[in-house]
């Protein structure tokens, strides 16, 4: 070290704090500066870090809850009854012959839109086209459903039966149950005053007699009756409470029993019968009723306890006037093929047809075609269906003025909903636009085929209907060792004479 830098560093250290001595080779402000940006950069880094850890352990925290979460509530969910009451079960195998499965869950088809194709699986080796023809009801067409010659056989097998009248001219039995219900003139007055306007107007009078008499009368008849009774007294095609009083019950029958009626009159003017579709049935029955259940996905027990195949002849000048194949459900109705489970007596049933199957067995030569009415409509009101006389409902007249019209074609299968949804994989309210009816055939023959699946809306009383059905069988042979004389005994037998 030299003698100046020594002379330096001796006058650095006897330096006072004011200053007044020779200045240092660093500033002392320097020397802080420099320390406390080292300083701020590293407490910089710390607290980023820190906040990054924290994010990161949230994260991974939420992913773990969320994880926990799903699994509890699938848990929950093979544990717990759904919001309908109803217990799932336990185990996931598939019930045997003498359990029923007690959370039934009913398929149901996405029309998607009106026109959307999709393919289905019917037959091995095959895909079929259904496409959607409304979504109000939800309505679908299934073209070479069945085959030339399965049209054919059916046909034939109708034929070998024999087919009966479908209506007979008028309906009995109207005034018992009106006795036994115990209706004052009152209480049905305000039954069949639908707008509650204190007057029964002509589309209410018609409404209530084709339902009740089977008789499909038009404004133009009814007007003749209340000439022929005198009902309306003041002329104003309308019947006050008065005036509905002086008729009695059967007014309308005897008028019309007395006048006569002609075929073309009445609602249905066809023939039928019934086809048996179970174990020992041709073989040719048996091919679409598991047709039917691949394309509806329904439990082959729900289609196999329904109604036959009905097999339907219209001769030239047939017709079905708009009808709904079911009726509403109320809690007083009872489903006529669970009567037997409801354990409770109502005069009032409904058929409780939740999807209907119509196949076409040949194709007609002029009319016959299929009507919707008020398919696809916005709103669905029964007032507006007779207006300005007129009458959607009639096929004979108005066929043309229906939404929709399907033409008949051999082989081509159309089904529908009669029913919504209930939300919770069961039947709801009937769906009212599954309005539909058989316009007059003009030239030919029209042969149909009608594949309905019997379902209660009432879960409960539908499943002690199977339990009650699927526990007669194994009764039976038990009882009997002679097998062979029980091999026909089937359940959907309860239904083959309807």
């Amino acid at each position: 070290m030299t003698d100046n830098q020594e002379t330096q560093d001796a006058a650095a250290e006897d330096t006072t704090p004011s200053g007044s001595a020779t200045l240092p080779l660093r500033q002392p402000c320097e020397r802080l500066s420099c320390h406390k940006s080292s300083v701020c950069s590293r407490s910089y880094f710390v607290v980023v870090m820190v906040f990054f850890h924290v994010y990161i352990i949230n994260v991974i925290a939420l992913l773990f809850y969320v994880h926990y979460n799903s699994g509890q509530e699938d848990a929950n969910r093979s544990r717990d009854a759904p919001s309908s009451g109803h217990q799932r079960p336990e185990s996931r195998r598939p019930p045997s012959k003498d359990e029923l499965q007690r959370d039934i869950s009913l398929p149901r088809i996405e029309g998607i839109r009106v026109g959307h194709v999709q393919k289905v699986s019917l037959v091995s080796g095959r895909l079929h086209e259904m496409r959607t023809l409304s979504l109000k009801p939800l309505l679908f067409e299934i073209p070479g459903f069945l085959s030339e010659d399965e049209c054919r056989v059916v046909m034939q097998l109708a034929q070998l039966k024999g087919l009966m009248e479908s209506q007979l001219m008028v309906q009995d039995g109207q005034e018992e149950l009106a006795r036994e219900l115990n209706l004052s003139p009152e209480e049905i007055f305000n039954l069949l005053d639908i707008n509650q306007d204190g007057q029964l107007q002509l589309h209410e009078i018609l409404t209530h007699s084709r339902v009740r008499d089977g008789i499909w009368l038009t404004p133009e008849n009814l007007r003749e009756i209340y000439a022929g009774l005198k009902a309306d007294k003041d002329g104003n095609g309308l019947l006050s409470l008065e005036e509905f009083r002086l008729l009695s019950n059967d007014a309308f029958q005897r008028f019309l029993l007395q006048r006569g009626v002609k075929r073309s009159q009445l609602v249905r003017n066809s023939r039928h019968t019934w086809l048996y579709q179970g174990k020992g049935a041709h073989q040719v029955l048996q091919d679409i009723k598991e047709r039917v259940i691949r394309l509806t996905r329904l439990p082959p027990t729900l289609v196999d306890l329904s109604e036959p195949l009905q097999v339907v002849r219209y001769e030239e000048g047939g017709h079905y006037h708009a009808h709904h194949d079911s009726g509403p459900v109320y809690p007083e109705t009872a489903c006529t093929h669970t009567r037997l489970a409801a354990n409770a007596s109502t005069p009032f049933e409904t058929s409780c047809r939740y999807i209907t199957v119509l196949f076409y067995l040949n194709s007609v030569d002029g009319g016959g075609e299929t009507a919707f009415p008020v398919a696809d409509n916005r709103t669905y009101d029964e007032v507006s269906l007779i207006h300005n006389d007129v009458d959607l409902l009639d096929t004979r007249r108005n066929c043309d003025k229906s939404n929709l019209r399907v033409k008949p074609t051999k082989g081509t299968a159309v089904f529908w909903y009669n029913y919504l949804s209930d939300g919770r994989g069961w039947v709801g309210e009937q769906d009212e636009y599954a309005l539909h009816g058989g316009c007059m055939v003009t030239h030919g023959t029209k042969w149909v085929a009608n594949k309905w699946i019997n379902i209660d809306p009432d879960y409960q009383r539908q499943t002690r209907y199977q339990q009650l059905v699927l526990q007669q069988p194994e009764e039976e042979e038990d009882d009997d060792e002679d097998l062979t004389m029980n091999t026909g005994i089937q359940s959907p037998s309860i239904h083959q004479d309807l």
